[in-house]
């Protein structure tokens, strides 16, 4: 199996809608995105699915030396090596991808956030930063365009955490911010032990309208000639806030299910958003 091939996989098998958006992409592009998101993949797999913390940072310190090893040409993994030829091509900056892994160390040392400051600052390391990364594969001509792509990483993760309250509740994390629960009523309690109430409700709804509105902000600084490049983060867009919209037209039973799309339902919107550029 060659570095493509492994990256293609791993992408394929997450089954997340970021792959519907790369579908649309020139090969070369393709190959780029595949193999930044299977290095997303892979350090995020790093801290979920290892139950030995200690043995997480010491996964994350070797993927650290990977990727200062990529940038000499010597990375060994099948993802740098598949990421590596794109480096010069796409400006992909080292300081970036050592970013997301100190996004990923952070699940390991806090499962807990005091305000959204805080938790913009995790979602910047995890979510906007991988917006900058991509938005260059797609292709940028002007600057805005990466404070567009670094604003739109925020709405994704916004929405990840909204859908995914209650999972990441069994894993014992809760990003929804102290000072939110606390202003609405909430408890940690009774996220940790599912109970919707009206309450997690209108926390939710404020939640939901925030990300809303970064999705907006997002879009308003996107400029006129790079939106055709960048079509592959508005695709995903449309999908994420379609997500949102099932989830508050479900009054937002996020604590015991997990909200998605079908699949030919996300290929339908990306190629919708496609097609109107």
């Amino acid at each position: 199996m060659s570095p493509d091939e492994y990256c293609q996989q791993k992408t394929v098998q997450s089954g997340s809608s970021f792959y519907y958006s790369f579908l649309f992409l020139p090969p070369e592009r393709r190959r780029a995105i595949t193999a930044l998101y299977a290095f997303c993949r892979e350090v995020d797999d790093t801290v979920d699915e290892c139950t030995d913390e200690s043995i997480a940072r010491i996964k994350l310190a070797w993927w650290r030396t990977e990727v200062s090893a990529m940038y000499k040409g010597n990375g060994t993994h099948p993802v740098m090596q598949a990421l590596q030829p794109h480096l010069a091509v796409y400006d992909l900056q080292e300081k970036h991808l050592q970013a997301i892994i100190d996004g990923m160390e952070m699940d390991l040392n806090q499962s807990r956030y005091l305000d959204y400051p805080a938790l913009k600052t995790y979602c910047w390391h995890v979510a906007s930063v991988v917006g900058i990364l991509s938005a260059s594969i797609f292709g940028v001509t002007d600057k805005r365009t990466l404070e567009y792509a670094e604003r739109l990483g925020l709405a994704f993760q916004l929405t990840n955490i909204i859908r995914d309250v209650g999972e990441d509740a069994r894993k014992g994390r809760i990003y929804l911010p102290i000072s939110e629960l606390q202003q609405f009523g909430v408890t940690a309690a009774d996220l940790l032990n599912a109970r919707h109430s009206d309450k997690f409700e209108q926390l939710m709804k404020f939640q939901t309208d925030r990300a809303q509105k970064m999705y907006d902000e997002a879009f308003a600084l996107l400029p006129q000639q790079d939106r055709r490049a960048q079509r592959p983060g508005l695709m995903m867009a449309a999908i994420y806030r379609a997500v949102l919209d099932e989830i508050e037209r479900d009054q937002f039973k996020v604590l015991t299910q997990r909200t998605s799309l079908t699949p030919l339902r996300k290929l339908w919107l990306a190629w919708k958003t496609y097609i109107r550029g």
